[in-house]
């Protein structure tokens, strides 16, 4: 399922197009938002979605050998909830 079909299924209890495009945008704007603060969103039942930090580490280039460094950076991480993870188990 991409964001269109999402958006699609929406539409099936919304009944207008451009209303289910916004609430979807709306949804995932809020959630980018709110891990750009550097906030956590959890959602009861389905997951939460938070940042990480990755600490800075060695690496090393795939085509020469060569072994270079990696920034530290942060990057956001879901954790399915439970709800979720006994549906998908099924």
């Amino acid at each position: 399922m991409n964001k269109g079909d999402l958006i699609n299924a929406v539409v099936k209890v919304v009944g207008k197009k451009k209303t289910a495009e916004d609430a979807v945008n709306c949804v995932l704007g809020s959630i980018t938002a709110a891990l750009k603060k550097g906030e956590s969103v959890t959602l009861i039942g389905f997951g939460t979605f938070k940042v990480a930090k990755r600490a800075a580490r060695n690496g090393r280039n795939p085509q020469t050998g060569k072994p270079i460094k990696i920034k530290a950076k942060k990057v956001p991480k879901f954790t399915a909830g439970k709800k979720l993870k006994d549906v998908v188990a099924k």
